[in-house]
């Protein structure tokens, strides 16, 4: 099951990621405000299998092969999908440093 920790305890949410999910949801203006590290892909934000499948791509595409959200996906029960946060994501996310 998805980990409901901070990515990073203390740190900020990746602004390209927020963006990614911004883009990929077709948000209007102030949506981000809604991207919070307990905010689920789903529940929260009601991303729609072709939104994830298109944000999975663009990580991918930026971030290179280890941000695999489909291989994340992949490997979870249908609970622990509905469960899937922000913060799981950027967990896949390379650290600064490492890009």
């Amino acid at each position: 099951m998805p980990n409901t920790e901070p990515p990073f305890p203390g740190a900020p949410l990746n602004p390209e990621l927020v963006a990614l999910l911004v883009e990929v949801a077709g948000a209007p203006p102030g949506w981000a405000r809604h991207v919070t590290p307990h905010a689920r892909l789903d529940g929260d934000l009601l991303l729609d299998e072709d939104e994830l499948a298109e944000l999975a791509e663009r990580l991918r595409e930026r971030f290179g092969p280890e941000a695999d959200l489909a291989a994340l996906r992949a490997g979870l029960n249908l609970a622990a999908l509905e469960a899937l946060t922000v913060a799981d994501v950027q967990r896949l996310l390379p650290e600064e440093g490492r890009r």
